[in-house]
This record gives structure tokens, C-alpha cells and sequence, in this order.
């Protein structure tokens, strides 16, 4: 049996509807806390100049979350995807150890 275009057409808008949706949920995710057993492990704060340059020597003053090669949200995003931490948000202005150039 061949699908009609028509109907094709109303299958193909209804996944490109779903993927939005899924996207747009995924932004408002949950936040990361830095009580979180993954985010102690790795250093995380909400504000990246909060970070103890004591126990990580490596941090250095422009980095970010958002500047991060594994941030997954957008530039002016408040909260965004992380490759590390799954379908939990990062804050932008964030850190971690796994910071990365971008």
C-alpha cells in the first residue's frame, strides 16, 4: 500500500510538531543543583565565580558554562543542556571541571 502525499504530508507535521515539543520541554527542564551527587563530583556552581580556585587551580575567570564546548543551550539562553549532566539544565553563568574550550 502506498501512502498518498497527503497523508504523508500530515505524518511528516506531526513528528516536526513533536520534535518542538520535545525540544521546548527539554529547555525547561530541571536545574541542576550543586547538591547533586554528579555536580560535586565535578566541582559545579551556579555562578562560575564562586568556584574554590583552591581545589580547582584550573578555573580561570572567562569560563562558563555557556562558553563550554559541551553547553547545549543557547547564547542567550538563562539554563541550557549539558553534555555531562543528561536532561538536566546548567545555569549559563555556571562551572565545572570539565569545562572546555569551545
Amino acid at each position: 500500500m502506498q501512502t498518498s502525499r497527503r497523508s504523508f504530508l500530515i505524518l511528516s507535521a506531526g513528528m516536526v510538531s513533536s520534535l518542538a515539543l520535545s525540544r521546548a520541554a527539554l529547555a525547561d527542564g530541571p536545574k541542576l543543583s550543586e547538591d547533586d551527587p554528579a555536580a560535586q563530583k565535578l566541582g559545579y556552581r551556579l555562578d562560575a565565580s564562586k568556584v574554590d580556585r583552591a581545589k580547582f587551580p584550573n578555573w580561570a575567570a572567562n569560563q562558563t558554562c555557556s562558553n563550554c564546548s559541551l553547553y547545549q543551550g543557547g547564547a542567550s539562553d538563562p539554563y541550557g543542556g549539558c553534555a555531562l549532566f543528561g536532561a538536566k539544565q546548567v545555569a549559563a553563568h555556571g562551572w565545572c571541571a570539565s569545562w572546555t574550550n569551545a
